[in-house]
């Protein structure tokens, strides 16, 4: 018997059949400016007409939250949040998407459960105007347990350079307005995993739970889509100094990011309801306020930094966004202070 690739764990013809799939999905999205198919050794993109163009790139993955879509094998939501946090990260800059790429790496192809991955991909770059131009799907038999997987993705965008938010002129003064999220979004699922047992064999069963303050299954609940925040913000991103996507560690880790070395913002939790999920978790997992504000997004997915005078026309824009907290000169402390209450 001559050995072959299959033998040895690689599946061309699904490899094939795996293509086919993708390049359905990823044509619906092309916009204007592609110029190869899905296939090519590279994707080709034609900027357009643009006065000072500044390309913004951000590269991201899935996380453990893939976990939870191993376990109730359903793939069709975790490409949208890997697809809406990456628009979402160049948008804090003030950026819009051009197009997007995705790794996806398994150790057994199963075309079904990839198709399944790209139609979310695919769907969520139709809603934010974003090419899927290409990517790469990688069988390496032994690297991953059966009917897993890992996903990545990398975007890039386009601002023009007088356009970019980077937080440099927030001053004392200015006003914080936040978002809501639309629950833990992509980050801190390892701590949720272990709070909630669910490496165990019956993670299922537990993840198929129905929860009164939920409304609905712990699953249905860790598998809610990250939410992408590009079209209510674009017609606003003249009004604001400054963005941040709040991601892996929370509100302190990244509302820092785009603060001037003089300002601190201070957040009063009494300015927005925390969602049911992250009081579950806390007391599933017996965590303090801090570890849960320092990992999680506790219900706020995007913050807002903008002048004072342009508040009441943005909040007019926005009605789901709260006034959560202000700027102040920095003195002595940190430079994000949570007032919980």
């Amino acid at each position: 018997m001559h050995l072959t690739y299959r033998s040895a764990g690689v599946d061309l013809d699904a490899a094939d059949e795996a293509v086919r799939r993708v390049r359905q999905y990823a044509r619906a999205t092309f916009t204007e400016g592609v110029v190869t198919d899905i296939g090519a050794f590279g994707g080709l993109f034609a900027l357009g007409k643009y006065r000072e163009p500044v390309l913004v790139s951000s590269v991201d993955g899935v996380g453990t939250k893939l976990k939870i879509a191993f376990a109730l094998d359903r793939h069709d939501t975790v490409g949208q949040d890997l697809v809406n946090h990456c628009v979402n990260d160049i948008l804090a800059c003030g950026a819009q998407p051009l197009f997007f790429l995705d790794y996806f790496a398994t150790g057994g192809l199963k075309p079904d459960q990839l198709g399944d991955v790209v139609k979310g991909l695919a769907s969520a770059c139709r809603e934010a105007g974003c090419a899927l131009i290409g990517g790469e799907t990688a069988e390496m038999p032994g690297l991953y347990a059966p009917g897993e997987y890992d996903l990545a993705g990398f975007i890039v965008g386009v601002v023009e350079r007088p356009r970019i938010i980077d937080g440099s002129g927030i001053v004392p003064g200015d006003a914080v307005l936040g978002l809501p999220s639309s629950g833990l979004h992509t980050n801190g699922y390892s701590l949720v995993r272990r709070a909630f047992g669910l490496d165990s064999p019956d993670a299922r069963a537990k993840l198929e739970q129905y929860y009164v303050e939920l409304g609905r299954t712990l699953g249905e609940e860790l598998l809610e889509v990250h939410r992408c925040y590009l079209k209510p913000l674009v017609p606003l991103l003249t009004r604001l100094k400054g963005l941040a996507h709040i991601t892996g560690g929370g509100l302190p880790g990244n509302v820092v990011r785009i603060l001037p070395p003089d300002i601190k913002i201070r957040f009063r939790t009494s300015q927005w309801e925390i969602p049911p999920i992250f009081r579950l978790v806390q007391r599933q997992g017996g965590i303090e306020d801090a570890e849960m504000f320092r990992v999680f997004n506790m219900g706020i997915g995007m913050v807002l930094v903008c002048a004072a005078k342009d508040k009441d026309e943005i909040r007019s824009a926005l009605p789901e966004a709260r006034e959560i907290g202000e700027a102040l000169p920095r003195g002595e402390g940190e430079p994000v202070v949570i007032e919980v209450s």
